[in-house]
């Protein structure tokens, strides 16, 4: 048995060592659509799931893959990341001096099995001028980012306050992780 991540996403893998697990990558191809029509959380959830059920089909039977999603809601519209510097701008804008919430859906595939789950954490960004916004979105970091800002990198410039679990934040909620890998049988402590 292996863990694998269906992700190429440097932030989560950072998290994965962070706690010594030992994983492989398998890339998942799904496709994220946004403009689904259900609730934030499971729109998130649904990602993940879709994401570890598409590695699951290139990995052993035996494996655990790990999938996840990261969106931004604010006032009930998802976030996702950036198609280009004027939707970052614009999404940057629209969060600035205002709550909203991160929610990161969680699935782990353990052969037939499917374990989801997903943390919300409600962060606050500073009123911002839109010469800041432009010079952010000028370092290119918040292109692949969801909501257009990376909160462990310069975006934590950003960042006023949260409420809830950072880990959730940067893209992967650790014991909510935690959680499922133990219900399919992977225990981290």
């Amino acid at each position: 048995m292996e863990i694998v991540l269906a992700s190429s996403s440097p932030r989560r893998q950072q998290l994965l060592e962070l706690i010594g697990l030992d994983f492989k990558i398998i890339v998942s191809d799904v496709e994220e659509d946004n403009t689904k029509a259900m609730p934030p959380h499971e729109l998130a959830v649904a990602h993940a799931r879709d994401k570890a059920l598409d590695a699951a089909k290139r990995a052993s039977h035996s494996d655990v893959i790990i999938g996840a999603d990261t969106i931004v809601v604010l006032d009930g519209q998802v976030f996702g990341k950036p198609a280009d510097y004027a939707e970052a701008i614009r999404m940057l804008t629209a969060l600035a001096g205002r709550d909203h919430i991160v929610i990161s859906g969680v699935a782990v595939v353990k052969g037939d099995q499917v374990f989801t789950g997903f943390s919300a954490t409600t962060v606050r960004i500073k009123p911002l001028s839109i010469a800041q916004i432009e010079r952010y979105v000028g370092t290119g970091e918040p292109m692949d980012k969801a909501g257009a800002y990376a909160i462990q990198g310069r975006g934590t410039l950003l960042v006023e306050s949260i409420s809830g679990c950072y880990n959730n934040v940067v893209g992967l909620p650790l014991v909510t992780l935690s959680e499922l890998l133990r219900q399919a049988g992977v225990e981290l402590l």
